[in-house]
Parts: structure tokens; C-alpha cells; sequence
């Protein structure tokens, strides 16, 4: 007596398509849920922007000019305070320059970054 060697397959084929099936309702639930916002947490989704100049080096500036100030694509800030002036620096921070996009420090937090920024050693 010799057994078909297709029903193996045909049962992984079959098991596989109930499956796929399966967690595709499922998947739709999950996302009316989500749609709807009752995905369990308390509503509460707003972002607290940085308020210290070094917070928002770290979520802002960090990637360009780098973790030690050393300048990464953007130019190192070791000793800037002593070649350009306060508000040179604010202007640079709120207007942009070069590579430097504009507006990436809210206006109401450039004169307290451009001061943080003059005195990096």
C-alpha cells in the first residue's frame, strides 16, 4: 500500500490558507481599533518640546555637528563663541546658513541657545 505523497502538502498548503485568512480578520479589528483611538491608552499623545539649550542640541544639532561639538557634516562648535558674536550665532540658528536649514530652534529659544552655543569650549 503506497500513500500519496501530496496530502502532506495539500494539508501545509490548506493549513496555511486559514491561517493567512485567520490573522487577516484579525488584523482588521486591531486597525478599526486604532482608527478609533481605544488602543488602551490614556489619549494623551502630546510632546513636550526641550526647554534648555542642551536638550534641544541633543534632539536638534547632535546628528550634524556631532556628540563632543567635534562637527560632523555641520562645522565644529568648539571655540565658534570666540569668532562670531551672540547675535551672529542667533542669526545663523534662526535664519539658517549653508547646509544649515532655518528654524530648527523655535525663535522664543534662540537667544538662550546662542548663548549656550558662545560658550562651548
Amino acid at each position: 500500500m503506497k500513500r500519496n505523497p501530496i496530502i502532506p502538502f495539500v494539508l501545509i498548503m490548506v493549513f496555511g490558507i486559514v491561517l493567512t485568512l485567520v490573522l487577516s480578520f484579525k488584523g482588521l479589528g486591531d486597525a478599526r481599533e486604532l482608527a478609533k483611538g481605544t488602543s488602551g491608552t490614556s489619549g494623551d499623545k502630546t510632546q513636550t518640546a526641550a526647554t534648555n539649550p542642551e536638550d534641544i542640541y541633543k534632539t536638534t544639532c547632535i546628528a550634524c555637528h556631532g556628540d563632543h561639538y567635534q562637527g560632523v557634516v555641520g562645522p565644529s562648535l568648539h571655540g565658534i563663541g570666540s569668532k562670531l558674536s551672540k547675535a551672529q550665532i542667533k542669526q545663523i540658528i534662526t535664519q539658517g546658513r549653508g547646509n544649515m536649514p532655518p528654524g530648527l530652534v523655535k525663535p522664543e529659544q534662540a537667544d538662550a541657545m546662542a548663548e549656550w552655543v558662545s560658550k562651548i569650549k
